[in-house]
């Protein structure tokens, strides 16, 4: 195995730490002869929990030494990868070293462990690649790269030349991309030693286009302009604003969603982050995504400066915002920014002069959105389509009449909230909890 490994150009910086380098330097060990048999196994044992710690994250199953080996394929940047990504195989001599790597690990996959264990007297590589996993909580795990990587992992296993591997990841490369980014639809910002990173957010919510009862015209409204973002043609920063309780923050995941095939990313970001703003872009700007930096509940008090950050990045700074991003945001308030009457007296002593300047200086910043898209609260007749809507798509729903579901929606908006899609969507899941 070792020998092997020696000779990866292009996946060659996996780390000293990963999974792989550690057991090929215990079979080296292995291979030379002189170990302590307790102590190789007490080590081979550490990397098999490593393992197995990795498939729980990750939901794998089946082999997990495939499952991992395919894992590093698809998650290592390098200079073959991230040329790959979102567009697949090009002509190249950088091809040639794909190749030879790719056989590799072919040679790794059907790498036979039973020498080591037959000597050693352990069976935990044959487990691990006869593994059934516990069924887990979706939640547990990140599924959204589990089914990908056990069904590339399946390919790879039947394939029989470095070719048709090499076809088989630039493929997968064009259609989902690589690393983090390929796998993950949405992430966060954190620091960490004084450095930004992103990191996934695992389990995003499944709510599609089609789940949304209503507001087609604002949904159609930001279908356009998204689909004109990840096709490459010029788009506008979104802001959706309005009633509380009415799916806007439920249409930007719906809509991330729809495009996610075709390279759309989003990235979350709060108030406090945005002096991180310009560093975020800095990130994804060189990448082959199209990637949506979502603001979700956005206004500021008169106290507040974060959005002249925002204000800098949208529009207005030396370095232009790169055209693989756009700015999405959800606010109950029109003009982002509070405003008080004083605002509008033009001449206040106590105040200062022209607080007309004020006045344009805090709707400055609703201005830099090129799409605003207005949500209001449904009326009565619209309040009960909605609920009629989510009802029918529930089989433990469909036994009760529509009178006897409008009859029990009625009494609940009045306690909950109002009409509202919010009020209307808790309203299902009481329905849905009950005995």
């Amino acid at each position: 195995m070792y020998r092997n490994i020696s000779k990866l150009v292009l996946f060659s910086d996996l780390g000293d730490d990963c999974i792989l380098y550690r057991l090929s330097n215990l079979f080296e060990i292995f291979d030379k002869g002189d170990y302590d048999k307790s102590l190789l196994i007490t080590e081979i044992y550490k990397e098999i929990k490593h393992l197995l710690d990795l498939a729980t994250d990750y939901g794998f199953d089946d082999n997990l030494w495939h499952n991992y080996l395919t894992f590093l394929l698809i998650t290592d940047e390098n200079s073959f990868t991230l040329t790959s990504e979102k567009v697949g195989a090009s002509d190249g001599t950088v091809n040639y070293f794909a190749k030879n790597d790719f056989k590799i690990f072919k040679e790794l996959f059907d790498f036979d462990f039973t020498k080591i264990e037959n000597e050693l007297g352990i069976d935990c590589f044959t487990t691990i690649t006869n593994y059934k996993a516990i069924p887990k909580k979706e939640r547990m795990y990140n599924r959204n790269v589990s089914e990908k990587v056990r069904e590339l992992s399946k390919k790879i296993e039947l394939s029989a030349t470095a070719d048709e591997i090499f076809d088989i990841l630039t493929s997968f490369y064009a259609d989902y991309g690589i690393g983090m980014f390929g796998l993950n639809k949405a992430f966060r910002i954190r620091e960490r030693d004084e450095a930004l990173t992103l990191f996934p957010i695992n389990n995003t919510d499944e709510v599609m286009l089609d789940d949304l009862i209503g507001y087609e015209i604002q949904k159609q409204m930001l279908i356009d302009n998204t689909k004109a973002f990840v096709e490459g043609r010029p788009a506008n920063n979104c802001l959706l604003f309005g009633d509380s309780g009415t799916g806007k923050s439920t249409m930007i995941k719906a809509i991330l969603n729809q495009y996610y095939s075709e390279g759309l990313r989003m990235i979350e970001i709060y108030k406090h982050q945005f002096k991180d703003l310009s560093s975020v872009i800095n990130l994804i700007k060189n990448r082959n995504y199209r990637f949506i930096i979502y603001m979700d509940d956005l206004s500021f008090e008169d106290f507040e400066v974060e959005y002249k950050f925002l204000k800098a990045v949208i529009e207005g700074g030396v370095e232009s915002k790169p055209d693989n991003v756009l700015i999405y945001a959800t606010s109950n308030r029109r003009h982002l920014i509070k405003e008080s009457f004083n605002d509008r007296n033009d001449m206040t002593v106590s105040r200062g002069l022209h607080h007309s300047d004020t006045i344009q200086e805090k709707l400055s910043l609703v201005n830099r959105f090129g799409v605003t898209i207005s949500f209001s609260k449904p009326n009565q007749k619209e309040y009960y389509e909605i609920v009629l809507g989510l009802t029918r798509k529930e089989d433990k729903l469909k036994a009760m009449s529509d009178d006897e579901i409008m009859l029990l929606a009625n009494q609940w908006e009045l306690n909950h909230g109002g009409l509202t899609g919010r009020t209307a969507r808790q309203f299902v899941d009481y329905l849905l909890g009950r005995e």
